[in-house]
């Protein structure tokens, strides 16, 4: 007879996730392994593989789980009079606590084979899109031309991406603060435009 789930099953697969991707971030994806990211998770080797067959399956449900929350939470951005700072806002947020997440998602995401890069960058295109969409929403007549809009739009996500690379928690802008002053200087360039 098969054995059944455990009750604890996603937390532990979760646990891993988090763990791995922290492991993964600090060593390079290239160079770590998965008794490595065993150990860093302080469980067996034995393990990590009852939940992931190998290397590049940990590294995709880590992209995918982070790529998908950021989708999810972007998502439910009601529309508004102020759509682009609450979406940005909330972008900013979904980044705390997943340094490691992002940074894998821009060294290591090539490492992956075609098939599993597909749904992710999927995932990455819907989120350019529903930035893309806020912006027309905010300045129509400065944000109509794709041409214009495209870099616009990966100009702000540049402004968030890199935020986790020189902040310092409890010296500066706190993460709202951060968001309202991006939000403040992409509504007065793209306005000016």
């Amino acid at each position: 007879m098969a054995r059944g789930v455990a009750h604890d099953h996603s937390e532990k697969r979760g646990a891993i996730r988090k763990g791995a991707a922290t492991y993964f971030a600090a060593n390079g994806y290239d160079r770590a392994s998965m008794t490595g990211a065993a150990a860093h998770c302080g469980v067996s080797k034995a393990l990590v593989y009852h939940y992931y067959d190998s290397k590049d399956a940990l590294l995709y449900d880590i992209l995918h789980t982070h790529l998908s929350d950021l989708v999810e939470t972007v998502s439910v951005v009601s529309e508004s009079d102020d759509e682009l700072r609450h979406l940005i806002r909330a972008i900013l947020l979904a980044y705390r606590d997943a340094d490691a997440e992002h940074k894998l998602q821009a060294d290591a995401m090539a490492a992956l084979p075609v098939d599993k890069r597909e749904p992710l960058l999927a995932l990455q295109r819907r989120l350019v899109h529903m930035m893309g969409e806020a912006l027309q929403s905010a300045s129509p007549s400065t944000m109509s031309d794709p041409a214009r809009l495209r870099p616009v739009t990966m100009t702000v996500f540049g402004m968030l991406n890199w935020f986790y690379m020189w902040h310092r928690p409890g010296k500066g802008l706190d993460r709202e603060a951060y968001a309202d002053l991006v939000t403040d200087m992409v509504m007065g360039g793209i306005k000016g435009l």
